[in-house]
């Protein structure tokens, strides 16, 4: 167990880490953080046009940078971007500052998940298949070496997975109260 006051969610690109986050969020009273949405709002701009002005490098720095950020805070549900566990140092804070969720999905559930979803770019173009499967092969090792508890992804609706997500911590979280 990693007893901490703080809940980071980590995973694969539509796993839900948003939808059920704010749900976890609300239901441990804990305040609610997407990295992505953090970063698009210190940038004034979208997670697109970075990528497109800075490239992933410039992408993944402002990420890093924001993930220390919001790591270090107390009482928080962070969810991370898809990609955050990319880099050694946002491993070692995601482990060393909360207790880490792993939302799984399957290739079939993101694809679904994602099918009318043009705002990411690292899905750009064709053969979203290819993409997610090379992607999965890189970080899958990375989401089980953080991970503090793997919550396996079913087809079910939001409600239903947080309910089950619920469970599933309250049995394995130990949680601190905030500073």
């Amino acid at each position: 167990m990693n007893p901490s006051c703080n809940l980071f969610i980590v995973g694969p690109t539509g796993a839900g880490k948003t939808s059920i986050g704010r749900r976890l969020a609300a239901h441990y009273e804990l305040e609610f953080l997407d990295l992505d949405q953090e970063i698009e709002r210190h940038c004034g701009a979208t997670v697109s046009t970075v990528f497109e002005l800075e490239g992933e490098a410039g992408f993944r720095r402002r990420e890093s940078t924001l993930l220390d950020a919001c790591t270090a805070r107390s009482g928080v549900l962070l969810a991370t971007g898809a990609g955050a566990v990319l880099d050694p140092d946002n491993r070692r804070l995601l482990a060393g500052r909360g207790y880490v969720l792993w939302l799984q999905a399957t290739l079939e559930q993101q694809l679904e998940r994602l099918a009318r979803d043009r705002s990411r770019p690292l899905l750009a173009g064709e053969d979203r298949s290819a993409k997610l499967q090379a992607m999965a092969g890189i970080r899958t090792p990375l989401y089980a070496d953080v991970a503090d508890l793997v919550i396996p992804g079913e087809h079910e609706l939001v409600q239903a997975a947080s309910e089950r997500s619920i469970a599933l911590i309250d049995q394995h979280w130990q949680r601190q109260q905030a500073a």
